[in-house]
């Protein structure tokens, strides 16, 4: 920890610690923290944590926008008819459908959880045990993916609105990758080696999600004896639904700022210059708007109501990237008649404010096909998860709670926050539920075999060259334990996402009151496993 703080990799006796000495020493960034108190210091550290979670959520819309950049990226295809010999040119996606949700999805919203489970191990590196904190957040961020998300997915499609898997295929290997993974992970704390993890147990970890990639692929393109013989209907063209398109006039404050905007006469024309936003309000566009006269049939640009539109350099986008950051009543603030809410939209724009303003250093993600924007968003990520890693360490050491406890619930729901806010934008702009429920299953899936295999990877590895032994876990009962519960527990959820699919035809939406029940029947069952897992590291049960 930053500034001389003490690290304690045992959470079982860090608790004893503390009971023993009411002083915790150990602090975030300046020493005289320790001359608050333990309760000003949690309710202090807690909020920090808090404000990183909302961090999360802010990189994720823009990681979410580079992520659909990339994989609508299409290349040039020139196919020669058999017959005729005629050729025909064609556009084919770059990325395929199963492989762009298991591998840039699920494996970008979970970077949190990666990062911290990593920047854990290697912080004890020399240790013969392996620390908690990562393995934790990990088991708690499976139940969080699988609970709560589903939760939220299966209200946010309009009232009778109906959203299914378009592909039973897919879903089902990613599904059976996704159980696989806790059974594994089972089988290596209590069946093979107790309590102990050896070099080949992670290294066949880390491999298994090479094997998933391979199943998911080979079931998107039907490989004979590879694949389910399951009929499948088509998925759009498109990965998202094409975004209705709104224009204001811009003000004198965007002109200062940018290049393409102009305002001329021509002749008895005027032009005006519009600013172009998504409904999704991410990356605003600018435009001009230039007379309709004159403009062949051939022109490469596109005209709509008479309105030809330009796109403008990458350098001028992200100008504006850093004018939106500054900018702290948007449209929709200004349209609100009542001045609390006004009031409370601009308190949590200001909060936002230092978020947005460091985030729109991040490219835009037109450059590259999105491919910088979308590393510099994990890189900002891991930046945020190593933050949360010290202060959960704070946390811990002036409250006294255990560090698993907290790893499971708290760090579990704020880093998997990107989970729920990818998979909330795919079922609202997405025409299938394919990727929303596949970011889920898939995160679960990736949470195992790159979150918790790489950092044991990395252990075994320090620990075979080292001392030539084996990575021990210290609270192995506790892992095992929180794994039977959430096995148990996600039988329930996918027997009613079955039901839900052979009653009304789609996992999600449908009629608001049967979508709001199993909503609340999803919370109840995240609320069993917070419980059960919690007295059972508690030593109540």
């Amino acid at each position: 920890m930053h500034g001389g703080a003490v690290y304690y990799h045992d959470s079982g006796s860090r608790g004893s610690m503390i009971a023993g000495n009411e002083k915790c020493e150990s602090y975030l960034l300046f020493h005289h923290e320790t001359v608050l108190g333990n309760t000003s210091r949690a309710f202090l550290y807690f909020a920090l944590l808090a404000y990183c979670f909302i961090g999360l959520s802010a990189i994720t819309a823009r990681f979410f926008r580079s992520m659909e950049n990339v994989v609508k990226h299409s290349r040039q295809v020139v196919k020669v008819d058999p017959l005729t010999g005629a050729e025909t040119i064609e556009y084919e996606k770059v990325w395929n459908y199963a492989i762009a949700d298991i591998s840039l999805l699920a494996f970008g919203t979970s970077f949190p959880q990666i990062s911290l489970a990593t920047i854990d191990a290697i912080r004890n590196l020399g240790n013969l045990y392996a620390g908690g904190l990562g393995p934790g957040t990990l088991v708690g961020s499976a139940a969080f993916d699988l609970f709560p998300i589903h939760a939220v997915c299966v209200v946010v499609p309009k009232a009778g609105e109906l959203k299914k898997i378009s592909d039973l295929g897919v879903w089902l290997v990613e599904l059976f990758w996704s159980f696989w993974a806790y059974i594994w992970l089972y089988i290596i704390l209590e069946v093979w080696t107790p309590n102990v993890v050896t070099l080949w147990e992670s290294l066949l970890t880390v491999l298994q999600y090479g094997l998933l990639l391979t199943h998911a692929y080979a079931q998107d393109k039907q490989w004979p004896y590879l694949s389910l013989p399951l009929e499948r209907s088509e998925r759009p063209v498109d990965w998202v639904p094409a975004e209705n398109i709104s224009y204001r006039r811009v003000n004198k404050f965007h002109q200062e700022y940018s290049e393409v905007l102009k305002d001329e006469e021509e002749g008895s024309e005027q032009i005006v210059d519009i600013l172009m936003h998504s409904e999704s309000m991410e990356g605003p566009l600018i435009y001009h708007n230039l007379p309709a006269s004159g403009v062949s049939e051939s022109s490469s640009h596109h005209l709509k109501s008479g309105i030809i539109l330009e796109e403008p350099s990458v350098l001028a986008i992200w100008k504006l990237q850093f004018v939106e950051a500054y900018m702290l009543e948007r449209r929709d603030s200004r349209k609100l008649n009542n001045m609390c809410l006004r009031l409370a939209r601009i308190f949590w724009q200001l909060l936002l404010a230092p978020w947005r303003l460091l985030f729109a250093f991040v490219p835009p993600c037109q450059i590259a096909h999105g491919w910088i924007a979308f590393i510099c968003s994990l890189a900002f990520i891991s930046g945020i998860a190593y933050v949360v890693t010290q202060l959960t360490d704070l946390i811990s050491c002036v409250t006294g709670i255990n560090a698993y406890v907290i790893a499971f619930t708290a760090l579990a729901g704020g880093t998997s926050w990107p989970d729920l806010v990818a998979s909330k934008i795919a079922a609202e702009r997405q025409i299938t539920a394919d990727s929303a429920i596949a970011n889920i299953t898939c995160s679960n899936s990736v949470n195992i075999y790159v979150g918790i295999g790489i950092p044991w990877l990395i252990d075994t590895i320090y620990n075979f060259i080292a001392y030539n032994e084996p990575l021990r876990i210290k609270n192995a009962e506790g892992l095992s334990f929180s794994l039977l519960v959430f096995f148990c527990t996600s039988v329930g959820c996918i027997g009613v996402l079955v039901l839900r699919r052979r009653t009304l035809g789609a996992e999600l939406g449908g009629p608001k009151i049967w979508a709001w029940i199993t909503s609340v029947y999803f919370m109840f069952l995240w609320l069993i496993f917070v419980v059960l897992s919690s007295l059972r590291v508690s030593g109540i049960i």
